[in-house]
């Protein structure tokens, strides 16, 4: 069975927190990094910018010749690690083997999934959106390459002065056809130099250089013409590495606005423990200490946690613990910014045997169920009584 492969970039990330942090900059050209004095380099630009010419690494001086309103904004690389933490978060709940490549991007391998690609990569991009208000571009295909290769030209071919929130799908069998007509330096290990070499020699795209024989690719790749064979056709077998051991599995919730409410608290643990406890079956793992995260509006964080005398990765179990752990150390009168629910101890999961049976296996049968129709029909197939909103009553 072929492979499902995505890889996921974030759009102009540091712009889109910085407009979530400042929402007056939505819609402007601005810049990360650099000054209006003309010094520094870009990190990164927001696409308004970008119909200028504007770059991320391009000096602060040139972006002001071609863009004299530009505005600019102090990097605060804390915050972009603390969302990039929550993007991967999302990720992981969907699949264990997500590899990390930079603060912004990431391939996941979703073979396992039953859904279609494109339906898995649509649910991820609004979930992304609707949890952390960030616009995300997908590529999916059988391979690591072909997905990133085409998330970037589905990307670039969005001009709209926005977020492309592009979504580019390959089907199977088509890797190659998609692959022909593109220039060479598209290619995974084709710079500008050896881009220039191939062009002047009249190979321009990668359909071309697929036709060429290994004694001329070894003249440009020396020992890699082979791979650079394979890849030119869509051939890359390459794995999603799965970039640390896990040592906790963890997931929190900002609230848009900061809330007193219990009520709205109790039903976000709900989630989080839900979420919490599926990515440790997905990794089948399971843990022995139970976290809560707590922070309040003046932004003073609290963690408290419990010791279990067993592991365990059922939502049940994790959401008792940290209702718990709540109800003895909220503060009263205090407004709630974040809630974070997280289990660490991690082992492979194992029961004692008993002559008198476990009452918990059916608890892990039924969760076991639920989880497989997630996985086929998406994760809103199935939600808790207490989570839905009541009817709006007829008029």
């Amino acid at each position: 069975m072929a492979r499902k492969i995505l890889h996921l970039d974030l759009d102009a990330f540091f712009c889109s927190v910085e407009e979530i942090l400042d929402p007056s900059l939505v819609g402007k050209a601005f810049a990360v990094g650099g000054s209006p004095q003309g010094r520094g380099v870009i990190a990164s630009c927001s696409y308004q910018a970008r119909k200028f010419g504007v770059r991320s690494a391009m000096p602060a001086g040139k972006a002001l010749s071609l863009c004299p309103g530009l505005l600019f904004v102090h990097h605060q690389h804390h915050l972009y690690g603390e969302y990039s933490d929550k993007v991967m978060q999302i990720l992981e709940e969907l699949t264990p083997l997500v590899q990390q490549v930079s603060v912004d991007e990431a391939f996941l391998d979703v073979s396992d999934l039953l859904l279609p690609l494109l339906s898995i990569a649509t649910d991820l991009q609004k979930r992304v959106q609707d949890e952390l208000s960030l616009p995300c571009s997908i590529g999916g295909a059988t391979s690591k390459l072909v997905a990133k290769i085409a998330n970037d030209y589905g990307k670039a071919s969005v001009q709209t002065g926005k977020a492309p929130r592009k979504i580019t799908i390959i089907p199977e069998g088509h890797e190659k056809d998609f692959l022909a007509p593109l220039d060479v330096q598209a290619m995974w290990g084709i710079g500008p130099k050896t881009s220039q070499k191939l062009h002047s020699l009249g190979v321009h795209t990668i359909g071309q250089m697929a036709e060429l024989s290994l004694a001329e690719l070894s003249r440009f790749f020396g020992n890699g013409a082979q791979e650079i064979k394979e890849r030119s056709r869509g051939i890359d077998p390459s794995p999603v590495h799965s970039d640390h051991a896990l040592k906790s599995v963890s997931n929190e919730r900002t609230y848009r606005e900061d809330t007193e409410d219990k009520t709205v608290m109790l039903q976000t643990l709900r989630s989080l423990s839900d979420q919490v406890g599926y990515r440790l079956r997905k990794a089948n793992l399971a843990g022995s200490v139970v976290h809560l995260k707590l922070r309040y509006h003046d932004f003073t964080t609290f963690t408290r946690q419990t010791a279990l005398d067993h592991c365990t990765n059922l939502d049940d179990e994790i959401y008792t613990e940290v209702k718990d752990l709540l109800e003895k150390n909220l503060l009263p009168n205090r407004a709630v910014r974040l809630l974070g629910v997280g289990v660490s101890g991690l082992d492979v999961p194992h029961r004692q045997l008993s002559l008198w049976g476990d009452p918990d296996i059916k608890k892990e049968q039924l969760t076991g169920a639920v989880d497989k129709l997630k996985e086929k029909y998406g994760k809103d197939i199935i939600k808790r009584g207490n989570m839905l909103k009541p009817p709006k009553e007829k008029p």
